[in-house]
């Protein structure tokens, strides 16, 4: 039961600029995506966890038309496991790769949802 309760809580980042009480993952649309398997959707989380701190590093060294296509593959996997604000945030970055604003939100939306995935597996 207590790993449900973390589900529906807010990791403790003083950065979150996240609505109150609204998790950084849509369980609803993962749950769907893992036809409900519980131990499908941690394991999805933590390998969505790892690609998106791998995304970011690339993103953050890459070139603007390298930038577009990692923030493409990555809004693919977030919008997979239910990562909307990540997949938001990689939109924008699609739209206006070369701004650096924009690719400092998106580090700011993955470290939201791994701080939360990561106090979820606990």
């Amino acid at each position: 039961m207590s790993a449900l309760k973390v589900a529906f809580e807010t990791p403790d980042n003083p950065a979150n600029a996240s609505p109150p009480g609204k998790p950084p993952i849509d369980f609803v649309h993962l749950s769907g995506q893992t036809m409900g398997n519980k131990s499908l959707e941690i394991e999805v989380l933590q390998l969505f966890a790892r690609q998106a701190r791998q995304t970011m590093a690339e993103i953050n060294d890459a070139d603007a038309d390298a930038c577009g296509q990692s923030a493409h593959r990555l809004k693919g996997a977030a919008l997979a496991v239910g990562a909307m604000r990540v997949a938001r945030a990689a939109t924008a970055i699609e739209q206006r790769p070369a701004d650096w604003t924009l690719r400092a939100a998106l580090g700011a939306a993955v470290l939201e949802a791994e701080l939360f995935i990561l106090r979820l597996c606990r």
